[in-house]
């Protein structure tokens, strides 16, 4: 939904990100200061009931995740530990920014059916962090799940936004309701790339003919 901006947003920020560059601020020390900001804000603001304020400054953060990668290609380091880094940074911030709405349902247990709101920020904050997840261990055994239904950003916006008016006076329960959806994209989103990979793998295992053993192992049993 929000892709479409991402040419727009890079051009924006790409005068200031060449100010930080001459500066001698790297990509690396803008990702780290963003995620220490975003969570900082997300587990005070939130849980604490200013979700109006939190949101808009959480979504002015968001938008400028796209500053490191700017400052990384006009500088020439872009490479494996900047994308590695993004991406792993990434989901520290949307943890914080779901786990801060469950603070928020946790701590107001006089909102209206906060049961349910708690219910469902929690499985928004679950299985956000599975849906990157299962891409990166897609690639990991050589197949590719770039399926879903919403995008990260579209997750954190229609979250922050619904959860953010209800200040204002949106009632609470559209908040829970589009928290309710959003963990229902996710969990799509999971299935598809759960069955997206299993046909790739078992095409790939038809082409390469019959093994001699089923050995399922995990590269990274820990993760």
């Amino acid at each position: 939904m929000l892709g479409g901006l991402r040419a727009t947003i890079q051009r924006l920020f790409t005068p200031p990100a060449r100010l930080l560059l001459r500066l001698g601020v790297s990509p690396d020390a803008v990702t780290i200061t963003g995620t220490v900001v975003v969570c900082v804000l997300a587990l005070t603001l939130l849980p604490t009931g200013n979700v109006l304020l939190g949101g808009v400054l959480i979504g002015l953060f968001a938008l400028a995740d796209s500053m490191d990668g700017v400052m990384a290609r006009l500088s020439g380091r872009s490479g494996p530990w900047g994308a590695f880094l993004d991406s792993t940074l990434d989901r520290v911030s949307d943890g914080a920014v779901f786990a801060g709405i469950t603070l928020w349902f946790v701590l107001h247990p006089d909102l209206p059916y906060a049961t349910w709101g708690l219910a469902a920020a929690l499985a928004c904050l679950v299985l956000g962090s599975v849906v990157p997840y299962a891409r990166a261990r897609a690639e990991s055994v050589g197949a590719t799940a770039a399926v879903g239904i919403a995008e990260r950003t579209d997750r954190l916006v229609v979250a922050l936004v619904a959860v953010g008016f209800t200040q204002v006076g949106l009632p609470v329960v559209v908040a829970e309701v589009a928290l309710t959806l959003l963990a229902v994209a996710s969990l799509v989103t999971v299935v598809q790339r759960m069955a997206t990979v299993r046909r790739q793998l078992a095409g790939a295992a038809r082409d390469a003919g019959p093994p001699s053993a089923d050995h399922r192992t995990d590269p990274n049993p820990e993760a």
